[in-house]
């Protein structure tokens, strides 16, 4: 890779680290690529790993619009391209009705009143009628957006056939309108959470990233940059205990979000150390379902204990 690529990368990595978004190399290099090839980003990966937050900075960075669609079973056109506005529309049928006798007045015949009736068509259905939607929006922006379609997986397989168009050229063909074409064409960003096969035609249009649960080295830098009045001590001490908790068998591990929270509940708490009943009183932080919780508490002498070890085996204390 050149210099001139890798600079750009790393002025991504250190301009999201500035609102907060701790970046991988990868992570960078998936932003840079889909900005310079105009490419959508497929983002995979566990929930809680930071695929929405991604798509947020992103916007804050480019300093664009954020355009999110949230999916889910049974999204449709409707809601996610467009749709008409029946009750303007409505409204201009009876104010078309009332003045109908002036429309007509002087026509010669059925064909002649028919013509004139016909070129109120074009009116009925034009821009003035037409309710636009997160997708619409995106391709219409005059100064460019970052388009969100967030938990694409939670959609049905039909609603992927709609995305074809869009994200391969960038346009929309609306019937009763023609083509529209992006002004601009956005940045997006699809996130899943795996909980069905993505089809293999929208997977081509995409540039792929997956996000796993961060190592502990980055874990740490993402706790400093969202909590940083956090100790070192304390920083080191949490994350080894999520990390550790991560590898029980669990309904669900805990996200870095979580880990995030756990950490300002303790400095709320005035903690300074990992203890014990401390950490068995705030799993609920970290842990979403009981039967986890349970799990862990079982663990929590063995997790302490390691948490506060250095690589070395000395007590970080």
């Amino acid at each position: 890779m050149s210099d001139g690529p890798k600079k750009t990368i790393n002025k991504i990595t250190k301009g999201f680290a500035k609102h907060g978004y701790i970046c991988s190399d990868q992570i960078s290099t998936a932003v840079y690529l889909a900005s310079e090839l105009e490419k959508p980003i497929l983002i995979e990966g566990p929930p809680g790993v930071g695929k929405t937050e991604l798509a947020n900075t992103a916007a804050m960075y480019f300093k664009k619009e954020l355009i999110r669609l949230q999916c889910y079973e049974g999204l449709d056109e409707s809601k996610a391209l467009y749709e008409w506005r029946y009750g303007k529309q409505l409204l201009y049928t009876q104010i078309l009705k009332e003045q109908m006798q002036e429309v007509l007045e002087g026509a010669k015949g059925l064909k002649e009143s028919l013509g004139r009736l016909m070129k109120f068509e074009d009116i009925f259905f034009s821009e003035d009628f037409l309710e636009t939607r997160p997708l619409l929006q995106a391709l219409t922006s005059d100064k460019g957006s970052v388009l969100l379609i967030d938990e694409v997986d939670k959609s049905d397989e039909e609603f992927e056939a709609l995305l074809l168009e869009i994200l391969s050229e960038f346009q929309i063909s609306i019937p009763e309108l023609g083509v529209r074409e992006a002004k601009v064409k956005p940045l997006v960003m699809l996130t899943s959470n795996n909980s069905r096969e993505i089809g293999d035609a929208l997977k081509r249009r995409c540039l792929h990233l997956y996000i796993p649960f961060p190592d502990a080295k980055l874990e740490r830098q993402i706790v400093q940059a969202r909590v940083p009045e956090i100790s070192e001590s304390m920083q080191i001490q949490l994350v080894n205990f999520v990390q550790g908790i991560r590898q029980l068998d669990l309904k669900k591990q805990p996200a870095i979000s979580e880990t995030i929270d756990w950490a300002k509940t303790l400095i709320l708490l005035n903690s300074e150390e990992l203890e014990a009943k401390l950490a068995e009183e705030t799993l609920n932080i970290l842990l979403k379902h009981q039967q986890d919780i349970e799990v862990v508490k079982k663990e929590i002498p063995a997790l302490i204990s390691s948490a506060t070890e250095t690589s070395d085996g000395k007590s970080i204390n």
